[in-house]
């Protein structure tokens, strides 16, 4: 990654149709998609946030960005082939602004995807890298915090996202929900 333009990517919010689609499969690890890795990572520190997938600016290509100890790092067609035990934690989304719920996901994961040079790769994960990836795979197939949820749970999260919107709580500020 390095010195392109920021191409200003703005990233989509809850209601944006391109969130709940699938996204295609990368078939050529061209510049495009090292200029598109470039502007989501940039996308994805102007939020801030830890990961982002291509859908959550638009694009419809199976490609996400994280950055988790300042190695920023790109995979394309992510899978995850092993995951085990539970692990609870506070899950926010860049594409649910503010919003923070407590949420039951695998706690380990074996991810295999394709890095910019074209190489398979590997990576276990454990806790909040676990929860990054399965989190911006969701995204990969159009899956959201809200899909996760039972249908009492979608409508307290939804009512409080609501809320936050109407009182317009400024970016970097968020509300944490229980849904128990």
């Amino acid at each position: 990654m390095g010195s392109l333009p920021d191409m200003g990517y703005d990233i989509r919010t809850y209601g944006d149709p391109v969130l709940a689609t699938v996204a295609a499969t990368v078939d050529n690890i061209d510049g495009k998609i090292v200029r598109l890795a470039d502007s989501m990572l940039q996308a994805m520190y102007r939020a801030p946030g830890l990961g982002l997938a291509a859908p959550q600016i638009g694009v419809q290509k199976q490609v996400f960005v994280y950055d988790v100890e300042d190695e920023p790092t790109v995979l394309v067609n992510p899978t995850i082939v092993e995951s085990s035990g539970e692990w609870v934690y506070d899950e926010g989304c860049l594409s649910i602004p503010g919003l923070y719920v407590e949420m039951v996901r695998p706690k380990e994961v074996l991810l295999r995807g394709i890095d910019l040079d074209g190489n398979e790769v590997e990576i276990e994960a454990d806790e909040l890298l676990a929860r990054l990836f399965q989190h911006e795979l969701d995204h990969l197939n159009g899956v959201l915090m809200f899909d996760r949820m039972s249908d009492d749970q979608r409508k307290r999260a939804l009512a409080e996202y609501r809320k936050l919107q109407d009182d317009a709580v400024p970016l970097g500020e968020s509300r944490r929900i229980s849904l128990d």
